[in-house]
C-alpha cells in the first residue's frame, strides 16, 4: 500500500496539478486555437493496488474544458491516457523524472498529442525558478496557477486527513483565506473552512469579507513569494505583501502553502 506521503503527494498532482491544465488550455492563446472546434477525452490514472485507481479526466466540448476527479465512465471512448502502473511513478514522473514513464493509451493520436502539448506547456510553466521580467502575461498566468494550486491543494489534502491541515480546518469556525493581486481580480482565489470542512474556489470569496487575505501589488512580487526568492518581512514592509488579517493567520497558511509544495517537489 502507498504510504501516506505518497497519497498526500499524489492527491496534490491528481486534484491540484493537473486540473491546470483546464486554465493553461483556456489562457494559452495557441493551444486554445488548437481546441477549437474539437470534442475530446482526456485520462490521467494510478493504480493504487490491483483493485483501485485514482484518476482525473477531462472532457473538451467544442473546445471548452470540464474537469472530473475519478475515473471516466461515461459513454464515449477515452481519446488519450497517461496510465501509472502505481502513485509513486505517477508522483515521480509529475517531479521531472522522465524515466518513470505511463503507458499511453492512445484511441486518436492528434487529439492525444494536443493534450501532451497542453501538459508540457504545464511543465515548462511550473517549472519557472524566477518571476519572468518584461512579460505580465505570464506572470500573471503564473500567479493564476500557484494559487488555485495551492487553495485546491491545502483543500484536497484536508479531505484526505492531512493531519495538520485537517487539524486546523477541525478547530476553525467559518472563515475564508484569500490571495490576490492588485489590479488583477483574474488572479484570486480562496479557501472556505469550517469544523473539518473544507471549499476551493477560484476567483473572488462574494459571500463574505475574507477572515484573512494575502494581498501582493504586483504579480512579480506575487511569484518572487511564491517561488521563493523575496524576503517575506522586507516586502512585508515595503507594502508589496500585504496580510489583510492578524499576522499569526498569515504564517498559519503559508505553512500549509509550503507542505503543498514541497509535497510537488
Amino acid at each position: 500500500m502507498p504510504t501516506d506521503e505518497v497519497r498526500y503527494a499524489n492527491k496534490v498532482f491528481m486534484a491540484g496539478a493537473l486540473p491546470l491544465m483546464k486554465t493553461i488550455a483556456t489562457d494559452v492563446p495557441e493551444l486554445k486555437k488548437k481546441f477549437e472546434g474539437v470534442n475530446a477525452i482526456y485520462q490521467v490514472s494510478a493504480k493504487v493496488n490491483a483493485e483501485e485507481k485514482e484518476a482525473v479526466h477531462f472532457i473538451v466540448e467544442n473546445g471548452e474544458w470540464r474537469v472530473k476527479l475519478g475515473e471516466y465512465l461515461g459513454q464515449g471512448k477515452i481519446d488519450g491516457e497517461l496510465a501509472f502502473s502505481s502513485m509513486e511513478k505517477m508522483n515521480d514522473f509529475m517531479k521531472g523524472n522522465m524515466a518513470k514513464l505511463p503507458k499511453f493509451k492512445i484511441k486518436n493520436l492528434g487529439k492525444f498529442l494536443k493534450f501532451m502539448q497542453v501538459l508540457l506547456k504545464m511543465s515548462n510553466l511550473l517549472n519557472i525558478k524566477e518571476p519572468p521580467e518584461n512579460d505580465e502575461t505570464t506572470s500573471v498566468l503564473l500567479c493564476k496557477l500557484y494559487f488555485y494550486l495551492l487553495s485546491s491543494g491545502i483543500s484536497q489534502l484536508n479531505k484526505l486527513g492531512h493531519p495538520a491541515i485537517h487539524e486546523w480546518t477541525l478547530k476553525s469556525p467559518d472563515r475564508c483565506y484569500q490571495w490576490e493581486v492588485v489590479g488583477h481580480p483574474e488572479c484570486t482565489a480562496y479557501i472556505r473552512i469550517k469544523a473539518g470542512k473544507s471549499r476551493a474556489g477560484r476567483g473572488e470569496y462574494k459571500r463574505a469579507k475574507p477572515f484573512f487575505c494575502m494581498k501582493f501589488d504586483c504579480p512579480t512580487s506575487a511569484l518572487k513569494i511564491l517561488l521563493g526568492t523575496g524576503d517575506m518581512f522586507q516586502m512585508t514592509a515595503d507594502q508589496q505583501l500585504m496580510m489583510e488579517g492578524g499576522p499569526e493567520f498569515g504564517v498559519q497558511i503559508g505553512d500549509y502553502m509550503m507542505i503543498v509544495g514541497d509535497l510537488a517537489k
